[in-house]
């Protein structure tokens, strides 16, 4: 995929940005940092009006720790394209890095919108109202996120651990429990069903 692409670097800009673009999403999936940022920057000095371009340049930034600037980046991607689905999903991240959770769910509830059975959405959208100390909200999302994936012992516990927080023990027993069944291995979901056993 690298030779191939790289092949296009010597046609015309939008040719050049579209090939560039590849290239550094693929770095960046390699975690080649410096390629990446390299073919990023080419992608946007030859189309600076490319969305994914913008993006990717968002996440070399975003993976260098400077999220205020990604955030400039997938806000300048969405300037292009209101309905670049990665630029509005990063843009949640940065500001939830932020610690400026009113925006970062500003953002991932649009997403939502247009992406309403995502489930990296929807536990994003739960695991910002769990900051903001709002545990009802957050058991909504995580309901609504086990409708999209039943099976996934990590969201199960989260809603056992927070019905265990809210002082609903039966409900909290039934989450650990299920989440046991999928993954027997956790040890903190067998302390609390051990405990939950003893009392």
């Amino acid at each position: 995929a690298l030779e191939t692409l790289k092949m296009f670097e010597k046609k015309d800009s939008r040719v050049k940005s579209a090939a560039a673009t590849n290239l550094s999403f693929l770095y960046y999936l390699g975690n080649e940092l410096a390629q990446a940022t390299n073919y990023a920057d080419l992608a946007v000095n030859s189309d600076r009006y490319n969305p994914a371009a913008l993006t990717n340049k968002g996440n070399t930034v975003f993976a260098n720790g400077d999220y205020e600037k990604a955030a400039e980046f997938y806000k300048e991607a969405l300037r292009n394209d209101s309905l670049c689905t990665e630029a509005l999903y990063n843009l949640g991240l940065a500001y939830k890095k932020l610690n400026r959770m009113d925006e970062a769910l500003d953002f991932l509830l649009k997403l939502h919108a247009i992406l309403p059975n995502s489930a990296q959405v929807l536990y994003q959208i739960a695991s910002i109202y769990e900051i903001m100390e709002d545990p009802n909200q957050a058991i909504d999302w995580l309901l609504q996120l086990i409708s999209v994936v039943p099976t996934d012992p990590h969201v199960l516990s989260k809603l056992g651990k927070l019905y265990d927080n809210e002082g609903d023990k039966s409900q909290a027993f039934h989450y650990y429990y299920e989440s046991y069944r999928y993954f027997p291995s956790n040890i903190e979901v067998i302390e609390w069903l051990g405990a939950y056993y003893i009392d």
